[in-house]
Parts: C-alpha cells; sequence; structure tokens
C-alpha cells in the first residue's frame, strides 16, 4: 500500500521526501500549495490542524489501520519506527537522533525562515534589525553543527531521520545567506548526504 503525502516544495516537505526515498516505502505526493492557502482546506485540516505541510495519511498504520501525522519531526519517527530504518531502538543510541532532531525541529529551521522572511521585508528599518537577528543565530547554528560534525560522521553517529530533518533546511543554505565554505565540516557531510541516490530521488520527485 501507498502512503499519502501532503508536501510542497519547501525544506519540511523535502526532509520527507527523503525519508521515504531512503526507506523504500511506496508513497503518492498530494501537492498542497501553500501559496494559494491550499493549507486551510477543511479536507487538509482534518490531517494537519496546524495547516502546515507535511502531513501523511499511512493507510497501514499500527494495528493495520488508517493513521494520519502531522508536523515533519513526527512522521520521521513514525517513518523510522515503521521501517526499522536510520532510527536505533537501543535507548543510548537514540538519544542523539533524538536531540538532534529536537535541536533542528526548534532551532535549525525556526532561524533560517526568519532569514528567509526579512529578507522580502519592504520597510529599511525593520529588515536591517531582523535580519542581522537571524542571520547571526543561523551563524551560530551552522557552528554548532560544523563542530558536532568535526567529531562524527553523521549527526547521530550513524546515518538517521536526525540527517534528514537537517539537510532539508542545509540545502536553502544559499537562500539565507551562508556559504558551506565558511563550515567545512557541514560541507562535507551536505556533499555526502546529497551524492546518495536516495536522497537525490527525494529531491527529484515533483512536490509542486
Amino acid at each position: 500500500m501507498s502512503i499519502d503525502f501532503y508536501a510542497w516544495d519547501t525544506p519540511n516537505g523535502r526532509k520527507i521526501s527523503v525519508a521515504l526515498e531512503e526507506m523504500g516505502l511506496p508513497y503518492t505526493v498530494h501537492p498542497v500549495n501553500i501559496g494559494q492557502g491550499r493549507q486551510f482546506e477543511p479536507s487538509f485540516l482534518k490531517i494537519s490542524p496546524n495547516n502546515r505541510i507535511p502531513a501523511i495519511v499511512d493507510s497501514d498504520g499500527p494495528g493495520g489501520r488508517p493513521v494520519s501525522i502531522f508536523e515533519s519531526g513526527a512522521i520521521l519517527l513514525y517513518l523510522g519506527e515503521k521501517t526499522g530504518q536510520f532510527l536505533p531502538q537501543p535507548l543510548q543510541e537514540r538519544i542523539p537522533v533524538l536531540e538532534w532532531l529536537m535541536f533542528q525541529m526548534g532551532g535549525f529551521g525556526p532561524m533560517p525562515g526568519q532569514v528567509h522572511h526579512f529578507l522580502t521585508v519592504k520597510d529599511d528599518a525593520a529588515r536591517a534589525y531582523g535580519l542581522k537577528r537571524y542571520s547571526d543565530e543561523t551563524r551560530r547554528l551552522y557552528g554548532v553543527m560544523d563542530r558536532r560534525l568535526s567529531v562524527s560522521e553523521f549527526f547521530a553517529g550513524a546515518l538517521s531521520v536526525a540527517d534528514f530533518a537537517m539537510l532539508g533546511w542545509a540545502w536553502r543554505h544559499a537562500r539565507h545567506q551562508v556559504d558551506l565554505a565558511d563550515f567545512p565540516n557541514v560541507k562535507r557531510w551536505y556533499d555526502t548526504l546529497m551524492a546518495r541516490p536516495g536522497v537525490m530521488r527525494g529531491f527529484e520527485i515533483t512536490l509542486t
């Protein structure tokens, strides 16, 4: 059975398309045009109560029953549990996956997202203040990531759903005005992941 995948071509959408491809799960894309406000339609609200993409509906959920899941981090954890891939079972090994996944959800996503927003603000004073504030914090987060990746090939040791979460936002590094050459360990990690066939398929699939 195929997973119904509701998404748009955004960092959070790409996290899930990459994970689905890497895990070898069949899925059907249902584009949700957020530029036209389609995320506010009642039918989408039923599966995503926060009116945000991505969301999935798995007809073969726990106990063979359909289940819908919203929030990209929750979807990644569910898919890891479902397949037994990229999410280790031993708690000691799972802890760093959860740590870095929460790091992405709480910081490396909201902060560069604010950079994207303030780049479009017309008022010069408002744009300058917001852009500096969130650009500085985004670069600080890249520094945290770079230090981690100086001692670990991937964020949690082995390749995990935390890497897929990070990759969705690192993919937009140019848009949030970060040169990966300034963060060589992040660049090494990014280039390694982007060369993987599953990741390439995850970025090639049309989400619009």
